[in-house]
């Protein structure tokens, strides 16, 4: 019993179904009593319309046998009519009951199997909490949905259903037959039809296209694009897309994805390039029941990507994993029912990819998706993402691979890499007109002119002599032009000068600036003084008054939230942003304005001019775009090749770093016994973009040499060994115990010997009695170099420790001493390794955070940036993994 209004309510016990044929022993005599009379007992399981037949039927069969010998006893009868009368009684007190009911809604454990729960998506858990706290009001007016049937109906349908007074009862069997059809005839509570019939058509929608797969290549086009009509409104809900464009409808409809080819397709920034591919996505785990993964360029994408598709997930009943930073189980875990969608970066995929390899799973993955394909010029990165390409291509023919990208130049190369269809088009829902701005004179972007630019107007702004001198870029002029009823970024070559200009416009803005969302704009400073556990970021105070922030990874994960949504709601007008954040998330503006053509000392690459510029316009917001690229007369000529010149051709990595990259995909080849002989190695060397370009990469040694060196190589360093196969007499390939690890961990060749060798020197001496020592392990070698100690720091935190932490520091190579004289102004006598002195510096930071200090407390006690110690503590994490895989292998016995 549970009281709601007032009114003490019963939940209804469950229903049981029952056969017909068991109907009969419902109704069972009981043993006579000692004054002979039998009594007849009626169960509370009676109740069931679903499997009774009713006179509407036309079913005249004798459905009781021989029962209508006990309308022979007189007693029994007058027994029927005191229950009758009893449970007339009983429905009259609890008709009230019975319109309260509240209904239960049902938990997500009820929709999911068992395996599914196991590291379920907490972004899908969240958005399944929460859809169920936004339905429980609406649920309480449906008094009759989910309720259960209780006994007192069975009572309140047989005296609903009595025989006349004056009409002669015949027999029981009739008197039960006419009961039944009274109980099929009454309101059966049940769940709202609507829902039932949209469920069905869904149903029926995804087997008719499940069994048009079965039966052909292509994908029947159905009502979405061979998808159940609820994706349709899923996306007009979720993403406020109601129509698709038209080449989105031709690219969906082309042959090459009838017929599961890869391919390859292009448009230019904010085209609307990443719907297709969910769509596609959709297809394969609705319809053909397969697994996907899709490879993003950075975390920050990948975990908006999650939250963008976990409701998707949820109503449709698939999985959304998350690998990025130190999320992600190798492998996988294989679903008896439902299909799993990875998202993953660029290192996770690639790891992921060698899991399914290893445990003979890589079938099970039915789509691979490519974000940012032109990322395969990107040095080391590059490298690891044509590795994992290229290990699909070859150990599974029936995966399919699609790329996108707004930058791609030399597509036939990838085309025959990927040996993908090659889709493109020039459409941009909102138009893009490209300036650039030299002293006051602003120029249109014209590649028809000779010169490529023509005079489009000249800055009317006043200034004042000092304000001229604090902005000669005349940024302010051209940020007041759109501000604040429309949005602006502006990119900055380095981080420090994102924070400069966002505190140098507000120092010139109008005060009514101040004025416009100004409630929001309080409510957004409390929420980041909220992160930050009371302490708030000074530029920002200052700023966020104003509608203006800074974005760069200064910031940590939060703060970075709370700015992006402030920005895409309206609250912030303007972002001071550096480059990465046009490869990050999408964040469109009316204008663009580019600081510089520098990316710190560099000079802009076409694909990252195209990706900046590409921000301006919001579709279905703004009726055009802008971007202004602001620059100085030494650049002129520069910039107008720049703004002319086809996007830079796309690359093979592999040979980056001395040919490290081609090294670690060999090394894993034989790890995963994907290849054991010369031959085989060289066959999937084939399989690479290098192999494609390798002419022009490397003119003076072929494949097959390159191929002969870097396994030289490998031998060498004690990482892969030769022995002789009695059964194929031929020599083969082996990885050594330290090659597995190496290959398992993730662990770049470069330092691998170097963790080895810190590992095994750790044993000799390792300490225990805090977590220090174990910490410094752990401290990734990747950000050593991005570190630069402040001495006067390192001192003093080194005199903090007590002394088993010094010794510490000892032990791996940094003594007293030598920090003594560093900070001093000494000259040392024996120095340290650099490399150790900046590693053990990183280990105090996260040491520091170990003993619950937060971030904040951590950037001002070490004098760096909250975002990069934020990042530390993410890199250290997946660091950790990959230490502890290669442990795990190297402890087994002796590496060689």
């Amino acid at each position: 019993m549970m009281e709601s209004g007032g009114l003490k309510v019963q939940r209804r016990p469950p229903v049981r179904k029952r056969s017909l044929s068991s109907v009969h022993s419902l109704y069972t005599p009981v043993k006579k009593k000692p004054s002979g009379k039998e009594e007849m007992k009626i169960t509370s399981e009676s109740h069931n319309h679903a499997d009774c037949p009713t006179e509407e039927n036309g079913s005249d069969d004798d459905l009781f046998g021989e029962y209508d010998s006990f309308a022979e006893d007189p007693s029994l009868l007058a027994q029927m009519d005191y229950l009758e009368e009893k449970c007339k009684q009983e429905a009259t007190n609890t008709a009230l009951e019975h319109q309260f009911v509240t209904p239960t809604i049902p938990s997500i454990s009820k929709h999911l199997a068992e395996d599914d729960f196991e590291d379920f998506p907490c972004s899908q858990l969240f958005y399944e909490e929460a859809k169920q706290d936004s339905g429980t009001a609406t649920n309480h007016n449906r008094t009759n949905d989910l309720c259960n049937i209780e006994v007192g109906d069975v009572c309140t349908s047989m005296v609903s259903h009595k025989y006349p007074k004056d009409e002669k009862r015949k027999s029981l069997r009739d008197s039960l037959k006419y009961t039944l059809a009274g109980n099929a005839k009454a309101h059966t509570p049940q769940i709202s039809r609507t829902m039932q019939i949209k469920e069905t058509i869904i149903m029926e929608e995804l087997d008719v296209a499940q069994k048009t797969v079965e039966t052909s290549s292509e994908i029947d086009l159905g009502p979405f694009y061979g998808l159940p009509s609820k994706v349709a409104d899923l996306i007009e809900q979720y993403k406020g897309i109601k129509n698709l464009y038209d080449w989105q409808h031709t690219c969906l409809t082309l042959e090459s994805l009838r017929q599961r080819k890869n391919l390859i397709y292009s448009l230019p920034t904010s085209g609307g390039k990443t719907l297709v591919a969910e769509i596609v996505i959709l297809q394969e785990l609705l319809c053909r029941k397969r697994d996907v993964l899709m490879i993003l360029p950075y975390v920050a994408i990948v975990q908006e990507k999650v939250r963008g598709l976990s409701a998707f997930g949820v109503e449709l009943e698939f999985l959304i994993e998350e690998y990025a930073g130190s999320k992600g189980r190798f492998p996988p875990i294989k679903r008896r029912t439902k299909k799993s969608l990875y998202i993953a970066t660029i290192e996770k995929g690639h790891s992921l990819v060698n899991s399914l390899i290893e445990t003979e799973r890589i079938s099970d993955l039915g789509l691979v998706v490519v974000d940012e394909l032109h990322m395969l010029s990107e040095g080391s990165r590059g490298a690891v993402l044509e590795m994992a390409l290229s290990k699909v291509l070859y150990t599974s023919e029936t995966t399919q691979i699609i790329g996108m990208s707004a930058t791609l130049n030399n597509v036939n190369e990838l085309q025959q890499f990927l040996k993908a269809d090659y889709y493109t088009d020039n459409f941009r829902p909102v138009e893009l007109k490209e300036y650039v701005k030299l002293r006051d004179s602003i120029y249109e972007v014209d590649n028809k002119e000779e010169n490529n630019f023509t005079l489009s107007r000249v800055l009317n702004y006043k200034y004042s002599s000092n304000m001229l001198r604090m902005d000669p870029d005349h940024i302010i002029a051209l940020v007041t032009e759109v501000i604040p009823n429309h949005s602006c970024l502006v990119f900055c070559p380095t981080k420090k000068n994102c924070e400069n200009v966002a505190e140098m416009i507000c120092k010139y803005l109008n005060k009514a600036y101040l004025g416009h969302r100004e409630a929001e704009k309080k409510q957004l400073i409390e929420d980041l003084r909220n992160t930050g556990n009371g302490t708030i970021c000074s530029v920002l105070k200052r700023t966020v008054p104003f509608g203006i922030a800074y974005h760069h990874s200064g910031l940590t994960s939060d703060e970075r939230k709370l700015v992006e949504e402030a920005y895409s709601s309206g609250v912030l007008c303007l972002l001071t942003c550096t480059s990465t954040l046009a490869a990050g998330v999408n964040l469109p503006a009316r204008r663009v304005i580019l600081r510089a053509p520098y990316v710190a000392k560099d000079f802009l690459k076409r694909a990252q001019y195209k990706q900046m510029v590409g921000r301006a316009g919001r579709a279905g917001i703004d009726s055009a775009g802008e971007s202004i690229l602001i620059i100085q007369e030494k650049d002129k000529e520069m910039v107008r090749e720049l703004v002319s010149k086809p996007p830079e051709n796309c690359y093979s990595n592999l040979m980056h770093d001395c040919g490290k990259g081609f090294q670690s995909l060999l090394l894993s080849l034989i790890g995963l016994k994907i290849a054991k002989t010369a031959e085989e190695i060289y066959q999937f060397a084939c399989y690479t973009l290098f192999s494609v370009q390798q002419k022009h990469l490397s003119k003076e040694k072929s494949l097959w040499d390159i191929t002969k060196e870097s396994m030289e190589y490998l031998t060498s360093k004690g990482l892969v060994y030769t022995k002789h196969c009695p059964e194929t007499q031929q020599l083969i390939f082996e990885v050594s115990r330290l090659g597995q690890a190496t290959y398992k961990g993730s662990i770049d060749l470069s330092y691998c010997d170097m963790l080895y060798n810190d590992l095994r020197k750790g044993l000799e001496g390792l300490v225990l009695q805090s977590y220090l020592h174990l910490l410094y392990h752990v401290t990734p070698y990747d950000m050593v170099t991005q570190c630069s100690p402040d001495w006067m720091i390192y001192f003093r935190q080194f005199n903090l420790l007590d002394p088993v932490d010094q010794k510490v520091a000892g032990n791996v190579g940094v003594p007293e001493s030598f920090l003594a004289r560093k900070v001093s102004g000494q000259s040392v006598k024996k120095s340290a390794e650099e490399r150790v002195v900046n590693r053990l510096y990183l280990s105090f930071i996260l040491h520091a955070l170990v003993k619950e200090l937060d971030i904040w407390t951590v950037s001002s006690k070490f004098n760096m940036p909250r975002g990069f110690i934020q990042n530390l503590l993410g890199s250290s994490a997946s660091f950790c993994s990959c230490v502890l895989h290669f442990c795990e292998v190297t402890s087994q016995e002796n590496h060689f």
